[in-house]
């Protein structure tokens, strides 16, 4: 690589980290419920940290049941890293929200193709499935919210436990996404 190819490498690279550091302080925090039509009789408000669960031990997060095909969006504005397959999620999206929480959606049919680098909460990020370990299984969206920033007063001695600090209850989430729902 020349000197000029590195140059604009590093400059592209740093104005990526700039814009993933101002995103954790900067985007507005509008919550929203992940399945289009979604209530909270579609997802069992004890799951959170449910165990034993599969080889994974505890349950990280909650799984919203609803028709294969229905509509998955984003439950907050948030920069996209990642859209792709990962084994036990199969179809999954992940992004960044504010406050340095991690969003991750999994067990999607399809992800949408318009997803981009950034979207807007309720925008489309794919469909409802049954891919990855769910794969039979009733059609789902497993929703995670993972904070990079630890709250160790939410550390227990549960299974797992100190994992806590970073995995927040992605029940509490819904809940005040559907207290502000109009």
């Amino acid at each position: 690589m020349d000197r000029t190819t590195t140059m604009k490498f590093v400059r592209k690279f740093s104005l990526a980290i700039l814009a993933l550091l101002l995103a954790g302080f900067l985007l507005p925090e509008r919550k929203v419920v992940p399945v289009v039509g979604a209530s909270d009789h579609d997802w069992n408000k004890n799951s959170f940290w449910y165990e034993p669960w599969g080889s994974s031990g505890v349950h990280k997060g909650v799984d919203i049941f609803a028709r294969k095909g229905t509509a998955a969006v984003s439950t907050t504005d948030m920069l996209i890293l990642y859209t792709g397959q990962v084994g036990k999620g199969g179809n999954v999206v992940l992004g960044l929200g504010p406050k340095w929480r991690l969003h991750y959606f999994a067990h999607l049919e399809q992800i949408a193709e318009s997803t981009g680098f950034y979207v807007s909460a309720s925008e489309t990020i794919g469909t409802v499935g049954d891919s990855g370990n769910a794969a039979g299984k009733q059609p789902h969206m497993h929703y995670s919210v993972v904070s990079l920033i630890p709250y160790l007063w939410k550390m227990d001695s549960s299974t797992q436990g100190w994992k806590k600090a970073f995995y927040q209850n992605p029940i509490e989430y819904l809940q005040t996404a559907q207290a502000h729902a109009p």
